[in-house]
């Protein structure tokens, strides 16, 4: 493998114009060299990464780099328990629930030698806060910060809540050197990254990126020497790498369903090896509540009775992606529900003819995919023929193709009947998936006006709806469980929303190195690919 990796990052630096990691108007730095031939890792994706400013980075590729370079204040394993990282300890609430106080850890350095203390960890804070693209994750729970000790973090909250360890351990909090971000405090620094994770970014362009170990990492020092992360631009060329030696891990993000189930008998056969982190991204139809002909909840109800995922699953992706019948992942549950309808094509025609259809008059319906993502494109044609085997009679699906840019600019703006999407919530929590689909600021009886309902084009929503939700932030343990399940309960009897499937993040490495681990935000872990003796 040794020898390969030079052609195909020489050509990830031409193609991305050999910008380097100091910033704009800085000397383009040479291609990087390897200061011991054959000891860095080249791990490949499909994910280009735009920022690597923890305030702009919000795609697959971007927090996957974060996760290597920063420390997020508390980690969450395997089982998505809460761990102490950059904080010494658990937070400690005060009786009334709204001043929560950190201790901070004091043997930590960002990259650039400087000390990190709770006066960095306040720069970074209110930094997100100020122009985080994900700001809303804390904007609307934290009302101020500040530094209680030197190495003791204050937060002040808006209302009490139980899920704050969870929300602080999303890797876009992680804290940045004050002194190297002095002149972007108010804007974003996209091409290169000081903070205070086990490796350092010595180089940067958005289809490459170089990340060297720290050598003066508080922590546990990196298994391997280096790691290289590399872009290639489709499917074809990342299964080829693979194949040919180039790449010694590779991340599914990208890759065709065949080219997964083939590296998947290879890992079966002993010429891989493969690993799975925890199932955190869903697929599902949203379906507009407020425009003709899904104003009508038996439609809607209709509708979901009407999918069959599980020929859905082993035709598009032959099992690789789990049915799914409910918003929130059992991994972030903790258990596998079924809230939504199951499969009855002879409900679904009940409710068909309650609604008006079939005998004589059939539904045209408009089902948007993004044109870009081969799963969305097989889905809508195999449950297009499902349709027309079980309930021709009653519906027609029309696909509808368009690149997945121009859908997320046109959702909120509700210009789809129905549009197939997916989400992976922020955090590994329910509240994450359920409040930026049901989330509602202004609603007119059941129709969100603003709110993240509205921006996520089902603009749908229940008296008490939006209550129940901010309500749950206080509570803990089964009683909150209890009442988010309850709060699902009620979004699948209205089906505003059709959960699909389920995507589990794998990466295979070549034999010669130790199986790939994940972390419990489903991330790869980079620090721990190591070549076996």
């Amino acid at each position: 493998m040794c020898t390969h990796w030079l052609p195909l990052l020489a050509a990830a630096l031409v193609l991305a114009g050999c910008r380097g990691a100091d910033g704009p108007g800085a000397a383009a730095p040479p291609q990087p060299s390897r200061s011991r031939p054959g000891s860095d890792l080249v791990v490949a994706t499909s994910a280009r990464v735009g920022s690597v400013d923890p305030v702009r980075a919000s795609t697959f590729g971007a927090t996957q780099l974060l996760s290597a370079l920063g420390d997020p204040l508390y980690r969450l394993g395997d089982d998505g328990s809460v761990q102490p990282a950059l904080a010494a300890d658990v937070p400690r609430v005060s009786s009334d629930g709204l001043t929560v106080t950190i201790p901070l850890r004091r043997d930590v350095l960002f990259h650039d030698g400087t000390r990190f203390d709770a006066d960095a960890m306040v720069f970074s804070l209110e930094r997100f806060l100020a122009i985080g693209t994900l700001s809303y994750l804390l904007d609307e729970r934290i009302e101020a910060v500040r530094a209680s000790g030197s190495h003791e973090l204050e937060l002040r909250l808006r209302r009490p809540t139980t899920v704050l360890p969870q929300l602080l351990s999303t890797i876009n909090l992680t804290p940045v050197s004050p002194k190297a971000y002095r002149d972007h405090s108010d804007r974003a620094l996209s091409d290169r990254f000081v903070g205070t994770g086990p490796y350092r970014l010595s180089f940067f362009s958005d289809q490459q990126q170089r990340l060297e170990p720290f050598e003066r990492y508080w922590g546990e020092r990196p298994r391997n020497a280096g790691i290289v992360l590399v872009s290639l631009g489709n499917s074809t060329a990342l299964f080829g790498a693979m194949g040919s030696g180039e790449v010694d891990v590779l991340l599914s993000t990208g890759l065709h369903e065949d080219h997964q189930q083939a590296l998947e008998r290879r890992a079966e056969q002993g010429d891989l090896r493969e690993g799975q982190g925890p199932a955190l991204e869903i697929g599902y139809i949203t379906l507009h509540t407020q425009q003709p002909p899904f104003r009508d909840p038996a439609l809607r109800q209709a509708l979901a009775h009407s999918l069959d995922r599980q020929l859905i699953s082993e035709r598009v992706s032959q099992g690789l992606r789990s049915p799914l019948r409910d918003l929130v992942p059992p991994a972030v549950s903790g258990t596998t529900r079924q809230i939504w309808p199951a499969y009855s094509p002879d409900t679904a025609r009940k409710l068909f003819r309650q609604a008006g259809y079939c005998d004589g008059t059939v539904l045209e319906l408009p089902l948007t995919f993004r044109s870009n993502i081969p799963s969305d494109r097989l889905m809508v044609l195999t449950w297009q023929a499902q349709l027309a085997r079980d309930l021709g009679d009653c519906i027609v699906l029309q696909p509808n193709g368009m690149e997945s840019t121009t859908v997320y600019r046109q959702l909120g703006e509700g210009a789809f009947a129905a549009v197939m999407l997916d989400w992976r919530g922020a955090v590994r929590d329910p509240e994450a998936y359920l409040f930026p689909l049901l989330s509602c600021s202004e609603a007119e009886g059941e129709h969100c006006l603003r709110g993240e309902s509205a921006l996520s084009g089902s603009f749908w929503t229940a008296p008490g709806l939006q209550e129940e939700l901010l309500r749950s932030e206080a509570l803990a343990g089964a009683e909150r469980l209890a009442l988010l399940q309850r709060i699902e309960e009620r979004t699948a009897a209205a089906a505003p929303y059709l959960p699909l499937w389920l995507v589990t993040p794998r990466a295979w490495a070549q034999p010669g190195l130790a199986t790939p681990r994940f972390d419990g935000n489903g991330r790869l872990l980079l620090q721990d690919l190591q070549r076996l003796p």
